[in-house]
C-alpha cells in the first residue's frame, strides 16, 4: 500500500487502541449511529439497497477493523480482528488518519486510491453510495454524538484538535502538503 508509514498513527497513539479493548468502541459507535438514524433518517434512506451492505473499514495501523451495517435504527458497528477475514460487501483499508480524512472530507478519496494509499475491494458501488451520502450530509462529530449548541461546538473543536495533533505527530518534519491528495 503506497509509501510506508505515510499517514499512520505514531506508535504511542497506537498503544491507546489495543485490539482486546476495541469491543466497547464498537458498542459506542453502534449507539451513536442508531441515534443519528433517529435524528436524520434521510441519510440512511439515501443509501437505498446498500443500507444492509456490510462495510469493512480496516485501519492498517491498528489490530482491529470496523464491520459496519448502516441499516438506520438497526445499524451495527462491530470491532473485528484485522487478522481474520470477514464476509463483507466492500472493504476499505488504509491508515486510520487517512480513513478519517475520507470521512471528514479533508482528504480526496480518489487521489488516495490512485496513489495506492488506500485500497478498496468488493462492491465499489456500495462504497460510492456511502461516500456520496456522507459528503452530502456534511456531518460533524457533534452530529454523531447528538450534541447541539455550545456542547456541540465544544465536541467539534475537541475532536478537530485531537485529529490535528495526531496528524501532526504522524507527519515527518519537513514534509509539505500534497495538493492532489491533501496529505502532508
Amino acid at each position: 500500500m503506497g509509501k510506508s508509514g505515510q499517514g499512520e498513527l505514531p506508535g504511542i497513539v497506537r498503544g491507546l487502541f489495543p485490539a482486546g479493548g476495541a469491543f466497547p468502541l464498537g458498542l459506542g459507535l453502534t449507539i451513536a449511529v442508531r441515534g443519528l438514524a433517529r435524528r436524520r433518517p434521510e441519510l440512511f434512506d439515501r443509501l437505498g439497497e446498500f443500507r444492509a451492505a456490510r462495510y469493512l473499514v480496516a485501519p492498517s495501523d491498528l489490530d482491529f477493523a470496523f464491520l459496519i451495517v448502516p441499516d438506520g435504527e438497526h445499524a451495527t458497528v462491530r470491532t473485528v480482528s484485522a487478522r481474520h477475514p470477514q464476509s463483507t460487501d466492500v472493504a476499505v483499508r488504509g491508515p486510520l488518519l487517512m480513513l478519517i480524512g475520507l470521512l471528514d472530507g479533508t482528504l480526496d478519496g480518489d487521489a488516495l486510491f490512485f496513489h495506492r494509499l488506500i485500497s478498496v475491494e468488493g462492491r465499489t458501488d456500495a462504497l460510492v453510495a456511502l461516500r456520496n451520502t456522507l459528503e452530502n450530509a456534511a456531518l460533524r462529530p457533534s452530529d454523531l454524538l447528538g450534541f447541539g449548541g455550545g456542547l456541540g461546538r465544544l465536541a467539534d473543536g475537541g475532536v478537530e484538535a485531537a485529529l490535528n495533533l495526531a496528524r501532526r505527530l504522524s507527519t515527518p518534519r519537513g514534509n509539505h502538503r500534497d495538493n492532489e491528495t491533501g496529505i502532508k
